[in-house]
């Protein structure tokens, strides 16, 4: 079936929906299992759906929507890092116990909506499945209990994501109106440079302020720090990858519609330079580890556009491998984050003092992540960034390359800062919250530092999977 792994989603969410309405007589049933008990294995199942639907393709809803390589790749990221998030999240200290049903719901439509943007290539559904991945995502954060910082940071995703709503949406307009269609193989066709169809390069340009601001890409950023600091751990875990991925893949598909040296084209590479430079440079001065973390999304958002500027068959492959392996770096970090934050407290820098010798194993996952996501071998990131700058070389764009690759020695300090503090430094200076469930907490962090060795050393099937059968 073309339509596996939207469809267990779907009945995840209904069945949290279910949950959500009939909590306070679940609640009652001791023989009723409850959602942590069920949904980790419900998510992984996704997984497995979509793996059989790699090969699968065809048009569907009046050509609207379409099922092939591309999509379904990123079903499978979408899939895997829905799983992670379930598992890192099902013990959310901050989160009440009659909420859980209603927060995994709209973790879970979101996921679904990401799903349907992986496929959409018209316009309008493009938009609509963006408002239903960006909408459900809303809740989440003001679901942390009892915490006026996370209030804050509620209002401003909302604010500023409501805007960039409108803002695309406005651009639409303007691109049906001077190219009278929305659908994308018939924009393919069409002219994008600015003496021939100024109202069209306007209108994308607008469009495609939703699609940054979901990817963090500068200038469209600014929410992030504040978000991810006010959300819970697991939420802003949840939200520093998963958006992202859907905004790569609908950013691949409009790659069909600029060459190198369009207006529009030249005017992502400015804002990829920018937003590697502006986000490196804003980490090195935080303390906040999930502000950090922001400002480090910002700056991989950079990395993402540099193969998508590229535009070409390696570039695009590349982009893709980034976004699977982005995920699997973010949740490995945030994986321990999250462990050491056990009870759900923000974490700076010197909470992470003696973690080597209070968790060694939870300071070796930290170490593989952040080591990961500065691109040092033998990682996944390294080779990631790797098939980015090599693609986009001789292309048009080398000052780009050198751009990103003086950034690479930027981030050098502030990921190594968090490998220095678990283990050069003493005790911490606030008391620690007390890690329980060891044996869970390494047996997963475990193998997410292992899939991100793994695909340094052996980065050739996943890339050739990235890259569609065509490679």
């Amino acid at each position: 079936m073309l339509f596996r792994p939207e469809l267990i989603i779907s009945e995840l969410y209904q069945l949290l929906l279910i949950g959500a309405l009939f909590i306070q007589i679940v609640a009652k049933r001791s023989w009723m299992p409850r959602v942590e008990q069920w949904l980790p294995w419900g998510a992984g199942v996704g997984i497995f759906l979509s793996i059989p639907s790699m090969e699968s393709s065809g048009i569907m809803f009046n050509g609207a929507y379409c099922v092939d390589h591309l999509s379904q790749f990123f079903k499978l990221t979408l899939s895997l890092g829905f799983a992670v998030a379930v598992l890192n999240a099902i013990r959310q200290p901050t989160l009440k116990r009659e909420k859980r049903c209603e927060y995994f719901m709209f973790m879970a439509i979101s996921v679904w909506g990401l799903m349907i943007l992986s496929s959409a290539v018209e316009l309008i559904t493009i938009y609509l499945a963006l408002e239903i991945a960006s909408f459900s995502l809303f809740p989440l954060v003001p679901l942390r209990s009892d915490d006026k910082m996370a209030a804050e940071a509620a209002v401003k995703y909302i604010f500023f994501g409501v805007a960039a709503t409108a803002i695309g949406l406005f651009g639409f307009s303007f691109i049906l109106a001077s190219q009278h269609t929305g659908y994308l193989i018939d924009l393919a066709h069409k002219s994008w440079s600015w003496s021939a169809a100024p109202m069209a390069v306007a209108g994308m340009t607008l469009f495609l302020c939703g699609m940054l601001f979901k990817l963090a890409l500068f200038p469209f950023h600014f929410w992030a720090p504040d978000v991810y600091q006010g959300a819970g751990n697991e939420t802003a875990a949840y939200i520093s990858t998963m958006p992202k991925v859907g905004a790569v893949v609908v950013l691949i598909r409009l790659t069909d519609l600029f060459r190198p040296g369009l207006e529009i084209t030249t005017i992502l590479a400015v804002l990829s330079a920018l937003s590697m430079t502006y986000g490196n440079l804003a980490a090195l001065v935080q303390t906040d580890v999930k502000r950090l973390l922001g400002y480090s999304t910002i700056a991989h958002a950079g990395y993402v556009m540099v193969g998508l500027v590229a535009g070409t068959q390696e570039g695009l492959a590349g982009a893709a491998f980034y976004a699977f392996v982005y995920v699997l770096m973010n949740f490995t970090c945030f994986w321990v984050l999250c462990r050491v934050a056990s009870d759900g407290r923000n974490l700076e820098l010197n909470d992470l003092n003696g973690l080597s010798r209070r968790a060694p194993g939870l300071a070796l996952i930290l170490t593989v992540g952040a080591v990961a996501l500065v691109g040092l071998p033998p990682t996944a990131g390294f080779m990631g960034k790797f098939f980015l700058l090599t693609a986009a070389w001789n292309r048009g764009y080398n000052w780009l390359v050198v751009i990103a690759a003086a950034n690479v020695a930027v981030s050098l300090y502030y990921y190594l800062n968090l490998i220095r503090h678990a283990y050069g430094e003493d005790e911490p200076r606030r008391a620690p919250a007390e890690m329980t469930g060891p044996v869970f907490n390494l047996l997963w962090g475990a193998l997410l530092a292992a899939l991100l060795i793994l695909l340094g050393i052996v980065p050739g099937p996943l890339f050739s999977l990235a890259a569609g059968p065509s490679a």
